[in-house]
């Protein structure tokens, strides 16, 4: 059954992959021949032998956080002796950084903090439009924008139209971990259901914010789970397009971290083989959204949760993007990951020996001019055949 599926994903125009469909290739397909069919799908939507990065930086401008994820080792109760937040010349001086070394957006986020007033977020970003007017802003997760507009006593909508008059490019993916509320409602049940986070980012979509998709798999969901979690992120961008909106401009999927938190400490001595992600699974991952999101153009690959070399796997199996060297990064880190940050010549290195050219890109997959950083930029062969491990 399998076999017939994929071969009909591998054909010149392949029906829309169905849930069930998906499950069963998720489940049962050859996990080469798999990852062979969305090599080959990738290469049908993005024709060019090339791999984008973005030169970017995360600043995470608070740690106070009232939401209590039980992944998250990152975030700090209101009241906590570790308790922070940037003031705006911090989070500036963090942007002139980046300058210097030709980046063009960051992504800023932070918790869900109760005692900053919606004044405090539309002058920042002002702030930062003013002094570095190169810089693409992409801030605030859904959950976060709930959160300013609950303390704010506004519509979210309301709160992301004024957030982009005052200069917001974007909105950040994060907080989608798993849109299935069997799952979500479980690892964190005040961040609310999977319809608030789909609503916010509709939203967002029709004011023509940029905008991602993310997902985080391994906590013990099954494989329907997470294609569930695909549809309603395949049917919302469905409902961009209708409206002639450009919607998600990426997918990104990477595994639960799980040394430094609550969630893994909750489940330390049961069967970890049920919890996390290893390379093969995350792999085959990347390989069925490939499939799955026939009206998503790119899928990223997670080099900062899976490490450079799987990362390259990823891309010879189904991504187009290999994500952005981050600069900062305090989240996933404080989950255990110990490497969150790469040169851009790491990127391109890892990028090149798969056999592609490295393209720098912006915040909306606009290619830029790339300098090879120790290269030849006139040796970058074709793609080579999927390797299987």
């Amino acid at each position: 059954m399998w076999m017939k599926i994929l071969n009909e994903q591998r054909g010149e125009n392949p029906p829309r992959l169905t849930v069930e469909k998906a499950v069963i290739l998720y489940e049962n397909a050859d996990f080469n021949l798999l990852r062979q069919a969305a090599a080959e799908r990738r290469r049908k939507v993005n024709p060019e032998a090339e791999v984008t990065y973005l030169i970017d930086r995360n600043v995470n401008y608070t740690n106070i956080c009232t939401i209590n994820c039980q992944f998250c080792s990152f975030y700090r109760p209101p009241g906590h002796s570790e308790n922070y937040t940037q003031s705006y010349e911090e989070i500036s001086q963090r942007v002139s950084e980046l300058e210097a070394v030709d980046g063009v957006r960051i992504l800023m986020q932070g918790g869900v903090n109760p005692d900053l007033p919606f004044e405090w977020y539309t002058n920042l970003i002002k702030y930062l439009r003013e002094n570095h007017p190169q810089i693409a802003l992409d801030c605030f997760s859904p959950i976060e924008i709930e959160g300013i507009a609950e303390v704010s006593e506004m519509t979210t909508l309301e709160v992301l139209t004024q957030l982009k008059k005052a200069g917001m490019h974007g909105l950040p993916g994060g907080g989608a971990e798993m849109l299935v509320d069997d799952v979500r409602l479980d690892i964190s049940p005040k961040k609310g259901s999977a319809d608030n986070w789909l609503r916010v980012m509709h939203e967002a979509q029709s004011l023509g914010l940029t905008t991602s998709a993310t997902n985080v798999i391994g906590f013990g969901e099954e494989s329907i789970h997470r294609v569930r979690h695909m549809e309603r992120i395949r049917i919302l961008q469905d409902e961009a397009h209708a409206n002639e909106w450009r919607g998600f401009t990426s997918f990104i999927a990477w595994p639960v971290q799980l040394e430094n938190n609550v969630f893994g400490k909750r489940n330390r001595g049961r069967n970890r083989i049920e919890l996390g992600a290893g390379p093969t699974e995350y792999l085959r991952h990347i390989a069925i959204s490939r499939l799955f999101f026939d009206n998503i153009e790119h899928i990223q690959a997670s080099w900062p949760t899976m490490g450079l070399g799987v990362a390259q796997m990823a891309i010879l199996g189904g991504a187009d993007d290999i994500g952005s060297t981050m600069m900062e990064e305090n989240v996933v880190s404080a989950s255990g990951t110990e490497k969150t940050c790469a040169l851009e010549l790491e990127l391109q290195d890892t990028v090149s020996r798969a056999g592609f050219k490295p393209r720098r890109r912006d915040s909306d997959y606009v290619l830029l001019e790339t300098p090879l950083v120790g290269q030849d930029a006139q040796t970058f062969p074709s793609p080579p055949p999927i390797q299987h491990i």
